[in-house]
């Protein structure tokens, strides 16, 4: 499984120590996020392997209550954490996360829509810059940046998402230039549980 699943006896928050190692060399051509949202790119260049210690976090700090669940994004560390309802359940990801400090948005957002199949279309930035790519990629394409499903925050463009299947050695690592990403399986369960007002936080 590429995710941790932690039932919550207490409100103790939960303590991960450790390391692990994620993803392998990116292939290419690759398809990369940027300003949120996602691009083709030739080559994302020689992006080391993740190699991430956990950090313990108490959900208290970020947050003042868990009516709707919540989430955390360590960027740091490359992963997702999900307390749900009451601390009922504690769910960790590996996740993609910008690739450079000012690409990264960080502070406080939160779910304004859960969409299936999501539609992935450039920035216009983004066309101004590569007018050659396509003005869409279709929901449930193979090759759409936004993989399976997509959770979109109040920040413009931004997004919590799937990842293609050519595109899961980004997972764990520096890949992104916005977007947190997650392996389709871990998507599908975070989208279950999560909720149109779920508070999210970036650090």
């Amino acid at each position: 499984m590429s995710s941790k699943v932690f039932p919550i006896q207490s409100r103790r928050c939960f303590l991960a120590t450790g390391t692990a190692a994620f993803g392998t060399a990116l292939a290419t051509p690759a398809i990369a996020q940027i300003a949120g949202s996602t691009e083709f790119e030739a080559d994302l260049g020689d992006v080391q392997r993740n190699v991430s210690s956990f950090r313990s976090f108490d959900w208290r700090t970020y947050f003042t209550d868990l009516d709707r669940g919540a989430i955390l994004c360590d960027v740091q560390s490359r992963t997702l954490h999900y307390w749900g309802p009451n601390e009922s359940v504690f769910r960790l990801y590996p996740s993609s996360v910008p690739l450079t400090d000012d690409l990264t948005r960080l502070g406080r957002t939160r779910i304004t829509q859960k969409v299936v199949a999501p539609t992935w279309r450039p920035t216009p930035s983004m066309r101004e810059r590569n007018p050659e790519w396509p003005d869409v990629v279709a929901g449930g394409d193979p090759r759409n940046p936004l993989g399976a499903l997509a959770l979109y925050l109040s920040w413009q463009y931004y997004r919590i998402h799937g990842t293609p299947v050519s595109d899961t050695d980004k997972i764990g690592r520096r890949s992104s230039n916005g977007c947190i990403g997650l392996f389709n399986s871990d998507i599908t369960e975070l989208f279950e549980m999560a909720q149109v007002g779920t508070p999210v936080m970036l650090i």
